[in-house]
């Protein structure tokens, strides 16, 4: 993936090198070198948990504003049912729809629309029993291009029908063409996102070839600004269209409940969803019909760019719950639309190949395996990398040397008081080895 697709950037000048990042990233996709962090956007999966975790906010995800919407004649809001959760006492979801027309938007359509919709056709299909189990959710990005990078033999387990983001994306683009009979290039859609990852899933769809999507605005960007009108408003409008199941995505649990099934598992957090991941290779979950996986800790709720404490968010939608219906949106038979599933498949991305050749892949493998072995396994940090094997691997491909290790090196030198050369995350430019 280009860097050009991903959202997680770093801000070299906020950077102190303090190095708890790469401790965090779930797929070791950053080291640290003269003082700084830089990421491996190869095995990056836009988690955002390095923004999380980064005392110094020298990470960030690039995002939209709303000026973005000036070159669209007819703007429509698809905000996440994670955004609901952000409001306090919150007891009528058309006070926040309402608000979005007085900051900009023509039209708003929810995304929990298009929840309740997919999980529907996912209803349908486990029903008719074609999927392959355990069946894994496909709408969460990050869990998605996690899969990609490090359990390729899993993909075919994943869910082919597209997120609900942009079903509802695509639903109201329809919508919008029939009512003001403007071209598709006029219309704007823009998804009030509470994550990195589905911004870069717009730059680079899963399951489609383009996104319905024209623009991400960040849930902490939009809330401060929707929460003034809402302070003033006098008069709602009827524009909420989704009940229960819909809103009931935005926390973890709420896809699987949704299906309506007792065979089931909700993960979240990605190093959970690694430890299930890994067990479902193993063929330990062969009772379980569907495993939903959340990157962000509750769920969207949890995501970097939400305003709220996600442990406050999920309960203030627990509490919205009571107001809603069960469900507004159906199909309109058992026929699931050929436009809800994917046209492009997901496919194997091979960022921890050491080499093409078969043979010389083996041969890096043994060598990587050797040097790991004479590596202190304290997997403490100091050298950059995150653990002693992904020292091992950079040393393999030539980024990196075993001197790079400070523990090595004092054994080597045979003196335990010996301090050596610095390493890496502390060198200056010119004293810089392997790069």
């Amino acid at each position: 993936m280009n860097i050009e697709n991903h959202s997680v950037r770093l801000r070299e000048d906020k950077c102190k090198g303090c190095m708890n990042c790469i401790k965090r990233c779930p797929t070791e996709a950053i080291r640290v070198r003269n003082g700084k962090a830089y990421i491996i956007h190869e095995r990056c999966i836009d988690c955002g948990e390095c923004i999380r975790v980064c005392p110094y906010h020298a990470k960030r995800a690039e995002r939209d504003t709303l000026d973005l919407l000036e070159g669209y004649k007819h703007k429509i809001a698809l905000p996440a049912p994670a955004l609901y959760g952000q409001f306090n006492n919150l007891d009528d979801i058309d006070r926040v729809l309402t608000a979005f027309k007085m900051i900009g938007f023509n039209d708003i359509f929810e995304v929990s629309k298009g929840a309740e919709l997919i999980s529907e056709a996912t209803r349908i299909l486990l029903k008719r029993g074609e999927l392959k189990k355990p069946v894994i959710s496909s709408a969460c990005p990050a869990a998605c291009r996690l899969i990609r990078v490090r359990f390729p033999g899993l993909i075919s387990n994943v869910l082919d029908l597209i997120s609900p983001m942009e079903e509802a994306a695509r639903l109201a683009r329809i919508k919008a063409q029939e009512e003001t009979g403007l071209s598709q290039e006029e219309i704007g859609v823009f998804f009030i996102t509470p994550c990195p990852a589905k911004i870069t899933a717009i730059r680079q769809p899963i399951g489609l070839a383009k996104s319905y999507i024209n623009g991400a605005l960040a849930i902490k960007d939009v809330y401060p600004k929707l929460l003034e009108h809402m302070n003033h408003l006098e008069d709602t409008k009827p524009l909420r269209e989704s009940g229960i199941i819909g809103v009931g995505w935005a926390s973890s649990g709420g896809e699987s409940a949704a299906l309506l099934r007792e065979h089931y598992i909700a993960v979240d957090g990605v190093e959970n969803i690694i430890k299930v991941l890994e067990e479902i290779e193993d063929e330990k979950l062969t009772n379980v019909d569907f495993v939903e996986l959340n990157a962000c800790t509750g769920g969207c709720v949890g995501g970097v760019l939400c305003a709220e404490n996600p442990f406050i968010a999920r309960s203030r939608l627990q509490r919205l719950r009571k107001y809603l219906p069960v469900s507004c949106n159906h199909l309109e038979s058992d026929e699931i639309p050929e436009a809800m599933n994917w046209t492009t498949s997901l496919k194997e991305l091979s960022v921890l190949k050491l080499a093409e050749n078969v043979e010389e892949a083996l041969e890096l493998m043994s060598k990587l395996n050797s040097i790991s072995e004479h590596l202190p396994g304290l997997d403490c940090g100091t050298c950059g990398a995150p653990t002693c094997r992904a020292l091992a691997e950079d040393i393999v491909r030539g980024i990196a040397s075993e001197s790079d290790c400070i523990f090595h090196a004092r054994d080597e030198a045979g003196n335990p008081s010996f301090e050596g050369p610095l390493p890496p995350p502390f060198r200056k430019p010119s004293e810089e080895g392997p790069q």
